[in-house]
């Protein structure tokens, strides 16, 4: 069942995605491949650089909001900007029905509903009425 509006909560081992509209929710919770997945910097690189995120795990998520047409993404520290960019990059279509960032530590899946729920009645009443 396809749902308008979805909110994801990702961090770097799960992803809570919760397709609903004001009646009915459905919910999907994807995980990164090995469990828990921090990234780290790579010893002995000259760069610094950090190791790369799982695409598999992002493609999952992305593929779990596929149908939505507005899409709240929160999580905590920097792994809800690692989603986006990598959307960005590889599905750019797909990353335009991103409506907002938020940062949010660990929701229950009620609490994130509730709050996705306020974010986007806030949102539609900012809209201009034709």
């Amino acid at each position: 069942m396809s749902h308008y509006h979805a909110v994801v909560w990702v961090d770097h081992r799960e992803a809570h995605v919760i397709s609903f509209n004001p009646d009915e929710a459905e919910s999907v919770l994807v995980h990164a491949k090995g469990g828990h997945r921090q990234v780290h910097h790579r010893h002995g690189s000259v760069s610094g650089g950090r190791a790369g995120e799982d695409p598999e795990f992002f493609k999952r998520i992305v593929e779990a909001v596929r149908e939505s047409q507005e899409i709240l993404v929160t999580g905590p520290a920097a792994a809800k900007m690692h989603l986006y960019a990598w959307w960005q990059k590889h599905d750019p279509a797909g990353a335009h029905k991103v409506v907002g960032i938020e940062s949010a530590d660990h929701p229950s899946d009620g609490q994130l509903l509730k709050h996705a729920r306020a974010y986007f009645d806030a949102k539609d009443r900012m809209r201009p009425q034709t």
